[in-house]
């Protein structure tokens, strides 16, 4: 019996189901996890990467309707857009499946099940998968290009620290607000580095539930706790000779801290529920947008942890302090947008130019990227121009047309695109640069 090499998820809150999924098709793929409580689905999507997902289309609030199961889909896909979700539906729930499918949903498998058509389905979503990662990863991505782009003194001055730290293994602790690339930098650090050819392991530890911490970042023995139904390594140790980022640290209450404390000056983890202690060799990257030294004057954050994770503090400035980076990055986003959603336009027109420069950008780099890709997507001409980004021209640093809620605005670019082809979702997801099924997913999570 060959092995698929494949990540999969199960999430159901039924524990048979789990069990006899899980017992099927791991004789088959690498890697089989399973979770009862869909509430850790967002936690569970954002620091690992599942090949497929297989998820229960209706949990214990609502027994029957399907709403949690459209809900924890829609959630998934706005963690990541190219997640491959598989879902398990009862019998009377097939045309609810149907609705799932153009929500977003790659397929459907029926319970009961049988267990050669499981497996087919979840070997093709698999495959399907995959490829397109692989298909993905010959282009251009923000993440993957590791692209810094700033030319401003305060950047300037971080780039010449990071030439200075990146090469040795000292700890590095990242500050800044949010939006202003902590994660791209830790990225950037890790490929300058002697471990530039190992593991780079990102954990937010803002997503981290208390419950999961020493579980998830120093992994747990078969037996452990109810659920640690194996062995499973955790976080530090997947990241061993490479890289490990914690962002966000500064969300860490004080009896985790002492605990992460133990594991950095010991240079060695022990799974919990085991006396084995393991040797550990990272290089530690951290991250926050708190202002840590206040935290640790207060008592709120330990002041020997500290010094064990800031032995090189970079501080990355928000984008109000670097205006000459401004233009640079709106004609990045222009470029990488113009590209994916097909669009002629190419320039930036002279007077948002001063606009852009004049703005505040409280939502820094992230504010301006979202900016620059909703005006890529409704502007219909070769420029840019003010009006396609902010709501109005008669002064310089007026809001952007997002009031800040992404939702409303994401809204009404699909309401008026719709209207414009006339309720056609054929030319309507092509004016948005969406597919069909994405345009669906988000016409059902905006009720249009």
């Amino acid at each position: 019996m060959s092995t698929q090499q494949g990540k999969i998820l199960i999430v159901d809150d039924d524990v048979d189901v789990l069990r006899a999924a899980r017992l099927l098709l791991k004789r088959h793929f690498t890697q089989v996890d399973f979770e009862k409580n869909p509430q850790k689905i967002p936690y569970l999507v954002t620091n690992f990467d599942y090949d497929v997902i297989l998820l229960d289309m209706n949990f214990t609030r609502d027994l029957s309707s399907g709403k949690e199961g459209f809900e924890w889909l829609d959630k998934i896909l706005d963690i990541n857009p190219k997640a491959t979700v598989v879902l398990f539906t009862a019998y009377g729930d097939v045309e609810m499946a149907v609705r799932a499918i153009k929500a977003g949903a790659v397929d459907f498998v029926l319970k009961p099940w049988e267990n050669d058509k499981l497996l087919a389905t979840i070997q093709t979503a698999v495959t399907t998968h995959q490829a397109a990662q692989e298909k993905k990863s010959g282009g251009a991505t923000l993440h993957t290009d590791n692209v810094l782009i700033g030319d401003s003194p305060g950047m300037q001055e971080v780039m010449e620290t990071v030439s200075r730290v990146a090469a040795t293994d000292a700890n590095i602790l990242i500050l800044g607000e949010n939006g202003t690339g902590k994660d791209l930098l830790a990225r950037h650090i890790h490929a300058l580095s002697q471990r530039k050819d190992k593991k780079f392991v990102p954990v937010d530890l803002g997503a981290l539930s208390e419950t999961l911490f020493e579980s998830e970042l120093f992994g747990h023995v078969k037996g452990a706790f109810t659920d640690a139904r194996e062995d499973r390594s955790g976080r530090f140790e997947e990241a061993n000779s490479g890289t490990i980022f914690l962002d966000e640290i500064g969300n860490i209450a004080l009896p985790f801290q002492a605990k992460l404390l133990t594991v950095l000056q010991n240079r060695q983890i022990t799974r919990v529920g085991s006396n084995k202690a393991l040797p550990l060799d990272v290089r530690l990257i951290c991250a926050t947008n708190r202002n840590i030294q206040q935290m640790a004057a207060q008592q709120q954050f330990r002041q020997d942890l500290l010094y064990r994770v800031n032995t090189i503090e970079i501080h990355l400035p928000p984008l109000r302090e670097r205006k000459e980076d401004i233009v640079p990055l709106a004609e990045y986003f222009l470029g990488i947008y113009r590209r994916k959603y097909n669009r002629p336009v190419a320039f930036l027109h002279d007077t948002l130019i001063t606009q852009l420069e004049q703005y505040e950008w409280p939502g820094n780099i992230r504010e301006l990227q979202h900016a620059i890709e909703r005006a890529v997507i409704l502007c219909q001409g070769k420029t840019l121009m003010p009006r396609d980004v902010f709501v109005k021209t008669n002064t310089a640093a007026e809001t952007l047309d997002t009031g800040f809620n992404l939702e409303d605005m994401e809204r009404n670019m699909i309401s008026q695109a719709l209207k414009k082809c006339n309720g056609n979702i054929t030319d309507a997801a092509k004016e948005l640069g969406l597919s069909r099924a994405a345009l669906y997913r988000r016409m059902e999570k905006y009720n249009l």
